[in-house]
């Protein structure tokens, strides 16, 4: 682990407010609505879908104004790592970690799985060498061979330091938002409301329907909490962490319901059904051209590497947190001594992003469901951190402090609830054997890990070192 000493590696202070958005924001919009808005709409309905996409956000908003507050008075590396073992103790803390961690990865990893997919709608028939055949889906070695490529380039990236990754992530952000725009627009001034029918899927009833759609909705949001994993590496004001965190959520939220409505107005059912990716089909209905539908693909390509870069960012931060306060080996806390990166993280994440591909397409919504149920778990434990750093330490400085706070907290923390309940047995949404045995399996490894650590390490070598992240020491 590190040591007491000013020759230790320490991350580098240099992300200014623009890079902080366009991680936050790029992370959340990411690949999936070009791949599953379809779906959505088909599921739920067109205004089914928004509306599963609202009340999923505005869970995400409650959620997201705990993190602000916690963000602001803790800006230490890890985010989550930190609320929840100052609130809740030393298990919990690793628990909530290693559960938002599964969700980085699954979103890196169906980042690997994405990238092949869409290279197929440019380069149809590219697909080349059977492997073998995984869930009715032929796994092809040139498709895979892209997405470990794709896998390489975006570790080497972050590797080389942060600087590089938010510099990427700019670039890309602006491309995705000008495509975003101009498909918006032009969908509102071509569009039929006609084409939005049916409104609401009937089917399987209207609220099992909006369900279908809500149970991936925390996982198409997760991206903000990319802000307080890289707190140590902002250059900004306390309080504008919070208000940057916020504004990304709230933008991620228009974000999709007009995705969603713009791709209502242009293709009627037959056509969503006949799609394999409904966003580029839409966006060429909308401009009479195959050159708009393949702009909208390289929108989603661009979306790709903004979520893929910057869930490397937040994945290898959570488990370089875990590793140097002594909750996972040593050797996942280790900086690299010129880039001040979390090199061995950055590694564990890239080994786990290459296998993905060899699972084929169906592992997008295996990782998509899997990851999402993680998520939501952390998100429970930051909003119970919240509720209990509010009452035992009423006076604790925080920068951006939320109004109403405790009925917010306690809100927060009945949604998380109700999301996590989505997943379990009984309801119309719940988890598959495969994605049980994927959270089963990464929580399982997790704990492995942990004993280890704690017995090699001992809880007071990791009190320790959580004490001194917490005074804002190395």
């Amino acid at each position: 682990m590190s040591k007491d000493d000013s020759s230790t590696p320490q991350l580098s202070r240099v992300l200014a407010r623009k890079d902080v958005l366009a991680l936050a924001f790029g992370a959340m919009i990411g690949w999936g609505w070009i791949v599953l808005t379809g779906s959505w709409i088909e599921s739920a309905g067109s205004l089914g879908a928004i509306t599963a996409f609202v009340v999923g956000g505005i869970a995400i908003v409650l959620v997201g104004l705990t993190y602000a507050e916690l963000a602001s008075a803790m800006p230490q590396v890890g985010g989550e790592h930190v609320y929840s073992y100052r609130a809740l103790g030393h298990f919990a803390s690793f628990l909530c970690t290693w559960a938002i961690a599964l969700g980085y990865v699954s979103v890196v990893a169906f980042e690997a799985v994405a990238l092949p997919t869409v290279v197929e709608h440019l380069f149809p028939n590219y697909s080349v060498g059977h492997l073998w055949t995984i869930a009715g889906w032929e796994v092809k070695a040139t498709w895979v061979a892209v997405g470990v490529a794709g896998s390489l380039v975006m570790m080497w990236i972050n590797h080389i330091g942060v600087r590089t990754a938010a510099l990427v992530q700019k670039v890309v952000t602006v491309l995705i938002l000008v495509v975003g725009v101009m498909f918006i627009t032009g969908s509102l001034f071509e569009g039929e409301r006609a084409t939005m029918e049916p409104l609401f899927n009937t089917s399987e009833g209207v609220l099992g329907g909006i369900m279908m759609v809500l149970i991936m909705v925390p996982f198409m949001f997760v991206g903000f909490d990319v802000i307080p994993q890289a707190a140590e590496e902002i250059n900004l004001p306390f309080r504008e962490i919070g208000r940057v965190l916020m504004f990304s959520v709230i933008m991620a939220v228009f974000w999709y319901a007009l995705i969603i409505l713009g791709t209502s107005l242009m293709l009627n059912p037959e056509a969503l059904a006949a799609s394999s990716l409904s966003v580029p089909d839409a966006m060429q209905a909308v401009f009479g051209a195959p050159w708009a539908g393949n702009l909208m693909v390289l929108a989603g390509i661009a979306g790709i590497i903004t979520s893929w870069n910057a869930f490397y960012v937040g994945g290898s931060r959570a488990i370089y947190a875990l590793a140097h306060s002594g909750m996972l080996p040593a050797f996942l806390g280790k900086l690299h001594p010129r880039y001040r990166t979390p090199t061995n993280a950055i590694l564990l994440m890239g080994i786990l992003s290459c296998i993905a591909p060899f699972f084929g397409r169906p592992a997008l919504v295996w990782l998509v469901v899997a990851g999402g149920l993680g998520i939501v778990i952390a998100y429970l434990f930051v909003a119970m951190s919240f509720l209990v750093l509010r009452s035992r330490e009423p006076d604790m400085p925080r920068p951006f402090k939320v109004r109403q706070g405790k009925l917010v907290g306690v809100v927060a923390v009945v949604l998380s609830l109700a999301l996590i309940g989505m997943y379990m047995p009984g309801s119309p949404a719940a988890l598959a054997p495969v994605e049980w045995l994927m959270f089963a399996g990464w929580m399982l490894i997790g704990l492995v890990f942990y004993g280890w650590s704690r017995a090699h390490y001992g809880v007071a070598y990791s009190d320790r070192q959580m004490n001194r992240e917490l005074a804002g020491g190395d």
